[in-house]
């Protein structure tokens, strides 16, 4: 039951981006086209997703699946350089990582280039962050 409600969760989530348009990178970017030819659309679908999630979570904290408490965290260099990133992204692609996962069911060549350019990109802050890490670790011990 504890793969089954996440696969689920997943495959809902997938199938609802797909249906509300969220996997189309040219209407994406026309919403993001504030000041050109605006597509309002998307923001209905962020409405419908907050409310669903607002109930979902209200509810989480009851039953088996109840998540951790979250640790609250600061707002920093790092949190603010990847929201830059994630929205240049967006911004240049038309795609975010969960449209992007749901296009390669579609088999998408263009998802599965940016989901590959993902990858490669989380794959790099690890490294440069275990990097940086070691570093301060070995100036402390020097």
């Amino acid at each position: 039951m504890k793969r089954i409600v996440p696969f689920v969760s997943g495959l809902l989530f997938g199938l609802g981006l797909c249906l509300a348009g969220m996997t189309d990178p040219h209407k994406v970017l026309a919403f993001l086209d504030l000041a050109g030819n605006w597509d309002p659309s998307l923001a209905l679908v962020m409405g419908g997703a907050w409310a669903v999630a607002f109930v979902a979570f209200r509810c989480a904290g009851r039953g088996p699946f109840a998540p951790a408490p979250a640790t609250p965290k600061t707002i920093d260099g790092r949190l603010l350089g990847g929201a830059a990133i994630f929205g240049l992204g967006w911004g240049l692609v038309g795609l975010c990582p969960g449209p992007a996962l749901a296009d390669l069911g579609l088999l998408d060549g263009r998802a599965l280039l940016f989901a590959l350019a993902m990858a490669s990109g989380v794959r790099a802050a690890d490294f440069a962050l275990a990097e940086a890490r070691t570093a301060r670790l070995t100036a402390e011990d020097g």
